[in-house]
C-alpha cells in the first residue's frame, strides 16, 4: 500500500506518518510525501498510490487545480482531501472535481484513520458535519463558484489587490478583473468591497492585518 502525503506544513506530513507507524493496518504502508504540485503529480504518476491525502493551501498551484490535474493524469486516483477549511463551499467543489472524502484538519486521529479506511475499500466519507452543512445550503448561489472564483476570492479576502492576485496566479490583470465581475454578479453584490467581506463571512479569506 502507497499513500502519497501533499502538504506543505513538515508537521503534518510527520503526523500523518506517525498516525501510519501506530495503526496496524498502515504501519507497512510506504508514505510518499511531496510539498507542492509539481512534485506530486510526478509521485501520481511515477508510484500511483493507492491513496492521496491533499491539503488545498499549497504554494503555486491551488489544490483544487492540482487535484482535477491529479485526476486527469489518473482517474483512478482516491484523493482524500485534508484541509483547514471546513467550509462546504470546498467540499462541494472538491467532490465535484472528483475527490474520494473531504477531512478537516480539525477531525481526530481516529476520524481520519476510519476516512483513510472507507476510501482504501473503495468507498467515500465525508466529515459528518461538513456533510451536513452541505445538504443544508445545496443550491445556493456560493455553490456555482469556480476553483479560479474562490481562488481570487480567498486572496480578496486576504486583502490583495487585483495586480497582487493576477501576478500570484499567472494571469493578466483584466482577466481577474473580469472574473470579479463575474463572481459578484454569481453572488448578486456589486462591489468589490462587497466581494471582500463575503469571503470573509464564509471563511474562505481573513481580513488582511
Amino acid at each position: 500500500m502507497k499513500l502519497l502525503v501533499v502538504d506543505d506544513h513538515a508537521m503534518i506530513r510527520a503526523g500523518l506518518r506517525q498516525l501510519c507507524a501506530d495503526d496496524p493496518v498502515w504501519q507497512a504502508a510506504i508514505i510518499l510525501e511531496a510539498q507542492e504540485g509539481a512534485l506530486a503529480l510526478m509521485l501520481q504518476k511515477k508510484e500511483r498510490p493507492q491513496i492521496t491525502v491533499l491539503d488545498l493551501n499549497l504554494p503555486g498551484i491551488g489544490g483544487l487545480e492540482l487535484l482535477r490535474q491529479i485526476l486527469a493524469e489518473d482517474p483512478a486516483a482516491r484523493v482524500l482531501v485534508f484541509s483547514m477549511h471546513s467550509e462546504p463551499v470546498y467540499a462541494a467543489r472538491a467532490l465535484e472535481i472528483g475527490a474520494r472524502g473531504y477531512l478537516s484538519k480539525h477531525a481526530s486521529p481516529v476520524e481520519l484513520r476510519t476516512a483513510l479506511a472507507r476510501i482504501a475499500s473503495g468507498l467515500t466519507y465525508v466529515e459528518s458535519e461538513i456533510a451536513q452543512a452541505l445538504a443544508a445550503q445545496a443550491g445556493e448561489p456560493r455553490q456555482m463558484l469556480s476553483e479560479r472564483d474562490l481562488e481570487i476570492l480567498r486572496m480578496l479576502g486576504e486583502g490583495r489587490s487585483f495586480a497582487q492576485i493576477a501576478s500570484a496566479l499567472g494571469l493578466g490583470y483584466k482577466t481577474v478583473a473580469n472574473s470579479a465581475t463575474a463572481i459578484k454578479s454569481k453572488l448578486g453584490v456589486a462591489r468589490t468591497a462587497d466581494l471582500i467581506r463575503l469571503s470573509v463571512e464564509m471563511g474562505i479569506g481573513r481580513s488582511a492585518p
